[in-house]
């Protein structure tokens, strides 16, 4: 049982450890249940560890584990003395009548397993912390990854047998022939982006990139209210260029329909509060979660976003922008700086598991040719890394009249998509409503 006192004995329970083991010997499906959610190491018992790796080594051969191929495969291993012998192997059959509360022993082994990796951590942390050749960031980081690593059950296991992936798949697809949905992934709102790239996936890395005042951000806040205000999804958006008040007034306008000009210089009506208090409400209910921070480093934003995936189970990142991003290192050059920013990002993504979309610079001959991945800024490593690229083109040189004859209508803005890993390439049409600051889908009778 578990024990906690002056003798400092670990959190466990012999008695689950043994039910669960015994369980596995009774029915070899109870195998299936217990290693959904254990693995070797969350068994505090030495010989009892042995024993479950043992077993599972002979499910992945296709072998059921009984008395007799139990301690054959120990034997064979030279574990079989250190797990008990045989006397021992035979006992844990008769430790639980059946197999029916594996689930229930699982979860206790797993709960006291959870208890002494809280331990371990935080006796890690503190002994780290009193070196003073370690970067505090970094500590807290690595902790945080610590943390994030034992409280998602669904990252105990490193491999998988093809068997339990085909199953997977195939009852993904049966609900999606079921459900007839049009997007595999998360839909920016934009029908026609959407229906060249399904969506944003999973473990995905996506860059938008544009030159300087082109709209980047207002793409990105566009698809992140369309996917947490219409959609009801969690979305992140880190600003590292804009303040959350910046952004809100944008929301709200682009919201209430009304210019955010007026917004920001106070020349809207009376009429108008109306119009901001019921976008303010709608704004309010939003699972969308802006972090502002100053001068946030990859650290800040890989701790922040674990935080937020465990704590408020977003389902999208979206990070404006990755030239803003601070280097801890000021001697780093800045390719290199960045090829380590793509790469983590997307390791983030998998991490994650939910998509990350990056808004990125491109260089200046973006201005005088057709975009290509070749303009992407800073890093060669970005275009790699990423499994969506897009662009926006769009005339900046309107001129005063034609811009006021458009403003109610909107420009056409053309997304060229220029990779997709998973699928076609492609231009499509929106509309930016400058005075909104808010693209919106194209429409030939924008009126």
């Amino acid at each position: 049982m578990t024990v906690q006192g002056k003798d400092r004995i670990p959190p466990h329970n012999d008695d689950a450890e043994r039910a669960v083991i015994g369980a596995m010997l009774i029915d070899d499906r109870a195998v299936t249940i217990a290693r959904q959610y254990l693995r070797p190491l969350d068994f505090y018992s030495p010989r009892h560890r042995k024993i479950f790796e043992a077993i599972l080594s002979l499910f992945e051969m296709g072998t059921r584990a009984d008395l007799l191929t139990l301690s054959d495969e120990l034997e064979r291993n030279g574990k079989l003395e250190e797990s008990g012998g045989n006397d021992y192997i035979a006992s844990l059959t008769h430790a639980v009548p059946s197999s029916a509360n594996t689930e229930y022993y699982a979860h206790i082994v797993q709960a006291c397993s959870l208890r002494r990796l809280l331990i371990q951590i935080s006796g890690d942390t503190g002994a780290k912390a009193f070196d003073e050749t370690l970067e505090p960031k970094e500590l807290l980081e690595d902790t945080q990854k610590k943390l994030f690593d034992i409280s998602d059950p669904g990252r105990i296991f490193k491999y998988k047998k093809v068997d339990s992936i085909v199953r997977d798949v195939v009852e993904y697809l049966d609900v999606v022939y079921k459900s007839k949905a049009e997007f595999t992934g998360i839909p920016s709102g934009f029908a026609d982006l959407d229906e060249m790239t399904s969506g944003f996936e999973a473990a995905e890395l996506v860059l938008i990139g544009a030159r300087p005042g082109m709209g980047k951000t207002a793409i990105a806040l566009s698809m992140a209210a369309n996917i947490s205000i219409k959609q009801n999804k969690p979305v992140a958006f880190f600003s590292l260029e804009m303040s959350e008040q910046a952004l809100m007034i944008r929301l709200l306008s682009s919201e209430a329909g009304i210019d955010s000009r007026k917004l920001r210089t106070g020349f809207f009506t009376q009429s108008d509060f109306q119009k901001i208090f019921d976008a303010g409400e709608i704004i309010h209910n939003a699972p969308l979660y802006i972090s502002d921070m100053p001068d946030m480093t990859l650290g800040d934003i890989k701790a922040v976003a674990r935080m937020l995936k465990v704590q408020e189970k977003i389902e999208i990142i979206f990070i404006d922008y990755i030239g803003r991003i601070k280097s801890d290192n000021s001697f780093q050059p800045r390719w290199e700086f960045i090829s380590e920013v793509s790469r983590s990002l997307k390791g983030l993504a998998r991490e994650l598991d939910i998509p990350v979309v990056v808004l990125t610079q491109l260089t200046r001959e973006a201005e005088t040719q057709t975009p290509n991945l070749a303009v992407i800024r800073d890093s060669g490593a970005l275009e790699q890394d990423a499994d969506k690229v897009m662009f926006i083109i769009r005339d900046r040189e309107l001129n005063k009249s034609m811009e006021e004859q458009s403003k109610e209508k909107g420009q056409e803005v053309q997304i060229m998509l220029a990779k997709n890993r998973n699928g076609q390439v492609g231009t499509v049409k929106l509309t930016f409503l400058k005075h909104l600051t808010k693209f919106v889908p194209f429409s030939d009778d924008r009126g």
